[in-house]
C-alpha cells in the first residue's frame, strides 16, 4: 500500500449561480489536489489530509466532506476561536478571480498541534504541500513546517512542492521569494505554474523556470503552462509534452491543482513519465470544462 499525505487548507468555496445566488463546496489547493488523486490512484492508495478547523458545525461539515471522498482526515486540530476561511470565486469569461475571508481562520494553526502532524509525515509515501500552506502560517509556523518535513519524512519519502504563488498573502515579495526558494530546495518533485513564475520570479521561459529550480537540486520538475506545452526536467532531460485543444472552458479554476494530483497518482501507480503527464493533462482538461474547484467524478471522461 502506498500513501499520499498533503498539508494545506480547505475553505468554504462560494461559486455564483446568478443574481444572488450562491452555491456552497469546499476546496483548497492542497485538498483539490487530494481530490484528483483519489481519483486517479489505486483502490489501496491512502489519501490522507492534514489541516485545522474549528468546532462550529461548519467545521464539522468540512470534516464530514473530507472523510466522504474517501481522504483520512483523522487527528485535525480543532481550534476552539477559529473558523474555516471563505472565499468567493467570481467569472469573467473563463478566467477566474476570488474574494478571500482567510484572516482568521483555523487552518493557519495546522503546526501548533504538531504530534499528529509528524506522525502523519513519517507514515507517508509522498508529502504535497504549497505556497499557499507556507503564506498562511504564522513565521515561526512556517519554520516549525519545513524543520519537520526535514526532520520526520522516512528514507525514500518523496516531497511534493507546488509554488502556487500568491503575492497578496505575503507581506514582503523578498521574504515570499526567499521562502518558496527554501521549500523548493528541500523537495524532491517541483510542480510549478510558469505564469506564476513569470510574474514572481521574472523567468523569461518556462525552460528557465525549470532549470532554476534544477540549479537548486530538485530532482524532478514539472512545468505546467496552460495550454502551452507542459515542461518536464528530470536528471538533466528536458522534454516539452504538447498540450491537446480544449474545447469549451468554462472555469480555470483548480487546473493547476487537478494536474498535480493526477501526476502524483499516475506515478504512485507506476505509469511511465509520457503517461502520467497525459493522464494530468487530460485531467486538468476536463477540471476547466466545470464550474469550481471539485469536480464529480460522474462528470469526468473516463481518462481523465
Amino acid at each position: 500500500m502506498t500513501s499520499i499525505l498533503g498539508i494545506g487548507e480547505c475553505m468554504i468555496e462560494l461559486s455564483s449561480e446568478g443574481r444572488d445566488l450562491w452555491r456552497q463546496k469546499f476546496s483548497g489547493d492542497v485538498f483539490n489536489s487530494l481530490w484528483y488523486a483519489r481519483a486517479h490512484s489505486l483502490n489501496d492508495t491512502e489519501i490522507g489530509f492534514h489541516t485545522a478547523v474549528g468546532t462550529d458545525p461548519m467545521s464539522d461539515q468540512l470534516l464530514s466532506f473530507v472523510q466522504s471522498c474517501g481522504i483520512r482526515c483523522d487527528d485535525t486540530p480543532r481550534i476552539a476561536d477559529r473558523r474555516p476561511g471563505l472565499y468567493t470565486i467570481h467569472l469573467h469569461g473563463a478566467e477566474r478571480s476570488f474574494t478571500y475571508w482567510r484572516d482568521t481562520s483555523a487552518a493557519r494553526m495546522m503546526v501548533r498541534q504538531p504530534g499528529s502532524l509528524w506522525r502523519k509525515v513519517a507514515a507517508a509515501d509522498v508529502i504535497y504541500f504549497s505556497g499557499i500552506t507556507l503564506a498562511i502560517l504564522p513565521q515561526e509556523d512556517l519554520e516549525d513546517l519545513l524543520v519537520g518535513l526535514e526532520q520526520h519524512k522516512k528514507d525514500g519519502a518523496v516531497l511534493a512542492f507546488d509554488p502556487n504563488i500568491r503575492p497578496h498573502l505575503w507581506q514582503d515579495k523578498n521574504r515570499m521569494l526567499d521562502v518558496i526558494t527554501r521549500a523548493a530546495t528541500q523537495s524532491d518533485l517541483v510542480l510549478p505554474s510558469f505564469d506564476d513564475e513569470a510574474t514572481a520570479f521574472g523567468d523569461a521561459t518556462p525552460e528557465i523556470s525549470a532549470r532554476r529550480y534544477a540549479n537548486l537540486g530538485v530532482d524532478h520538475v514539472v512545468v505546467k503552462n496552460g495550454a502551452s506545452d507542459t515542461i518536464h526536467l528530470q536528471a538533466g532531460q528536458m522534454t516539452a509534452f504538447p498540450v491537446a485543444p480544449v474545447e469549451g472552458v468554462v472555469d480555470t479554476t483548480a487546473a493547476g491543482d487537478s494536474f498535480n494530483g493526477a501526476y502524483i497518482a499516475s506515478l504512485l501507480r507506476g505509469l511511465s513519465i509520457k503517461d502520467a503527464i497525459r493522464t494530468a493533462q487530460n485531467c486538468a482538461g476536463q477540471v476547466i470544462r466545470h464550474k469550481g474547484a471539485i469536480v464529480p467524478l460522474k462528470e469526468l471522461a473516463p481518462d481523465a
